[in-house]
């Protein structure tokens, strides 16, 4: 039977808790999910918004990533907590530290996506996310990265700039009418660094509330990650759970 994929829909998948190790000691809650029966063809790291302002790894965004890519696209989606943050998982342990010591809570996960073997990183950053990544991405082996709603408030333009050292693309996904950076600004912004693609999404806000909008980011995901899975399909016939139910 042929269902409609909502807000709620949680595709199969073999998921898995998880906690990673940083270099400074600190255990973090996190999750990986990977498709249900076959190997992933690219894996996403995700990093949440602003935890001192409720972002976390179930961030609804980020949540649905894991809930659907695995199934929808065969990708392979590893969540946790940055250094004090709490969801439903758990909290990790120490505290927050402005995007500097999250550098590290983001090479544990791409030091755990290493030790598995799984293919071709790319990081997703949302919000808080984006600088954490713009400061401590430009590693091997990650492919690229994708920003949500880039606020670059902890970023300098010679942290952007580094980026043009590599190459390694930056889609920005800018809404139309963000609380922080439109996309007119995020042009002037991230014009130092020259490789930067900067879509702008109509209608869009910075939280990017109303499941069209979700669609667009996955699609938009999909298609960079993973070139000719999107855009995803918007029924399912296997195996579905609704959130609420879980």
């Amino acid at each position: 039977m042929t269902d409609a994929i909502v807000a709620n829909s949680v595709l199969a998948a073999r998921r898995e808790p998880l906690r990673l190790h940083t270099a400074d000691g600190l255990s973090l809650v996190g999750e990986l999910a990977l498709p249900a029966h076959v190997a992933p063809v690219a894996t996403i790291v995700t990093v949440h918004p602003l935890p001192t302002h409720g972002g976390m790894m179930d961030s609804h965004v980020l949540r649905k990533m894991a809930w659907r890519l695995p199934a929808l696209a065969d990708i392979a989606v590893l969540r946790f907590n940055t250094r004090g943050t709490t969801s439903a998982a758990g909290t990790s342990e120490g505290a927050f530290d402005e995007a500097r010591g999250e550098g590290l809570d983001l090479r544990a996960a791409i030091d755990e996506v290493v030790a598995r073997g799984l293919p071709d990183p790319w990081l997703v950053g949302w919000s808080f996310g984006t600088d954490v990544i713009l400061k401590h991405g430009d590693v091997d082996p990650v492919q690229g990265a994708i920003l949500l709603s880039p606020p670059l408030r902890f970023t300098t333009d010679a942290e952007l700039a580094a980026w043009d050292t590599t190459s390694r693309p930056v889609v920005c996904l800018v809404p139309e009418l963000d609380d922080y950076l439109v996309p007119e600004a995020a042009e002037r912004r991230f014009a130092v660094m020259g490789r930067a693609d900067v879509r702008a999404v109509p209608g869009a806000k910075h939280l990017w509330v109303g499941e069209r909008f979700v669609k667009t980011v996955l699609d938009e995901v999909v298609a960079v990650v993973a070139p000719g899975r999107s855009p995803l399909p918007v029924e399912w016939d296997g195996p579905m759970e609704r959130w609420s139910d879980l």
